[in-house]
């Protein structure tokens, strides 16, 4: 098995998941997984890269948002305090334009897509973070770390910008893995008479009258992306990092210059110990693209499928790789919850249980997030659940089931909700199989076997498994 090991047990024998397993996480910058080891167990801390609020979410936006998600959720199990922070970028040129253009402060239109950002992830099942920084609310700190790296020599002002020094830091590349001249022309930077190298990258940059700005030592303007994030990290969560995350087209140039200016603001510091990275989204296995228009929003996705569908879609491939998104992912994705909400409906009534999921489950997971691994463990609960007779057992598994999907941030509604609202939209009803299973049941009884086998196979057809049991008839979808 592909993890560190402290002991051997079989699946449901280890009630603490992490006596079992170390967590392992793929660090980019190593370029392999490595054990992880918190600088404090007792706060963790993690960054991700959040959203610049111009238009609305596309679904590539919310895998990392969900990727992340269930990385939290985990640390949360494991350690006694994870702070977790998302950043909002709230200026930015194209906030700028959009604001412009419908002739409105920046805020409003920060404002607004914020609102819908926050809407789509609620409905993904995404949970609030511990923090949420905006980068209007932390100008003074952005301008007090260009001061420092401008006082240590790794920064220099120029009409009216301030511009990081690439050539002053001997680990930039590290990260994405490129050559000075490959990520010059990798990151399609402005060739500028005011810069001494053209890959230095800009930490300040002037204001028009009609642009927004602040006040700074080097005339009124405003911060440069990469920045931004550097300060929020440092002003919330400390000079190190447990964490940072993002997807992988943020490795260069925004994490290679996040890294770069952080570790010479902080006299040399280690800035993130693991780089975490989720994989590129594919549109029927064409990289989305505005300029293709194949970019699909997440508020018009949820108009065909409910958030759960579209939150387990996102789940089933490892998140470092690529994974391609199609109507069958999504339907698919729906068909999986019918069968986990209908093992929780037809299991009935059961005693409470203080039953956590099993040791297997966990493993997958802490084996760098391996949520397909932890979904086939989800499954492998309902299959013995739905063979189950035993009360006691029955309860068990029900709350290792309701358990293992609060890590992944499923299951989180009763299966009478999901099948009201949620189930798919090609499903037969309940009305309609319970009208079916009364039809077959009056079939048996006048000895009309060929109708009552004829029932049970169109439901078969229609994604519907029929049981005859001692307590009569049960069904659950396929």
């Amino acid at each position: 098995m592909a993890g560190v090991h402290r002991c051997t047990v079989n699946r449901y024998s280890c009630a603490v998941f992490y006596c079992e397993f170390l967590m392992q996480l793929h660090n980019t910058l190593s370029g392999q997984k490595e054990v992880f080891v918190p600088q404090n167990p007792d706060r963790i801390t993690m960054y991700v890269c959040g959203p610049t609020v111009y238009s609305f979410a596309h679904i590539g936006n919310a895998r990392p948002a969900v990727v992340f998600d269930v990385l939290a959720r985990l640390l949360r199990r494991r350690y006694p305090h994870v702070e977790y922070a998302r950043n909002i970028t709230d200026i930015d040129d194209k906030i700028n334009a959009a604001a412009a253009k419908e002739g409105v402060e920046i805020g409003v239109i920060a404002a607004r897509y914020a609102a819908a950002y926050h809407e789509d992830l609620a409905a993904l099942g995404v949970a609030p973070t511990d923090h949420e920084p905006r980068v209007t609310e932390h100008v003074p700190e952005i301008i007090a770390m260009i001061e420092r790296l401008i006082a240590s020599g790794h920064a220099y002002a120029a009409e009216g910008h301030v511009l990081f020094e690439v050539k002053r830091y001997a680990g930039y590349g590290e990260l994405s893995k490129r050559d000075l001249r490959e990520m010059l022309a990798g990151a399609r930077v402005e060739v500028a008479p005011y810069k001494k190298d053209p890959g230095d990258f800009v930490l300040w940059k002037p204001s028009t009258p009609d642009q927004p700005g602040w006040e700074s030592p080097w005339g009124r303007g405003r911060p440069g992306w990469h920045i931004e994030c550097s300060a929020m990290a440092e002003t919330l969560l400390g000079e190190t990092i447990d964490i940072h995350g993002g997807g992988i087209d943020l490795a260069f140039p925004h994490h290679e210059n996040e890294r770069a200016q952080s570790v010479c603001a902080h006299g040399g510091k280690v800035f993130a110990r693991y780089w975490l990275h989720n994989g590129f989204l594919t549109m029927d296995s064409e990289k989305m693209s505005k300029s293709l228009g194949n970019v699909l929003l997440v508020k018009e996705i949820r108009k065909h499928a409910p958030g759960e569908a579209i939150r387990l879609a996102l789940l089933t491939g490892h998140y470092r790789q690529p994974l391609d998104w199609n109507d069958e992912a999504l339907a698919d994705a729906k068909r999986k919850l019918d069968r986990l909400y209908g093992a929780l409906r037809d299991a009935g009534d059961v005693a409470a249980s203080e039953a956590q999921a099993p040791a297997a489950f966990f493993a997958a997971l802490e084996d760098d997030i391996n949520t397909p691994a932890a979904l086939a463990e989800l499954f492998e609960i309902v299959r013995t659940l739905n063979k189950s007779e035993d009360p006691a057992e029955k309860a068990r598994l029900v709350a290792e089931l309701r358990d293992a999907g609060s890590v992944l941030g499923l299951l989180q509604q009763t299966h009478q909700q999901w099948f009201a609202h949620g189930a798919n939209d090609d499903a037969i009803s309940e009305a309609e199989i319970e009208a079916a299973l009364v039809a077959r049941l009056a079939a048996k009884a006048a000895k009309n076997y060929a109708e009552g086998d004829r029932i049970r196979d169109d439901l078969k057809t229609r994604g519907v498994l029929i049981e005859d049991s001692k307590d009569g008839q049960r069904w659950r979808r396929a």
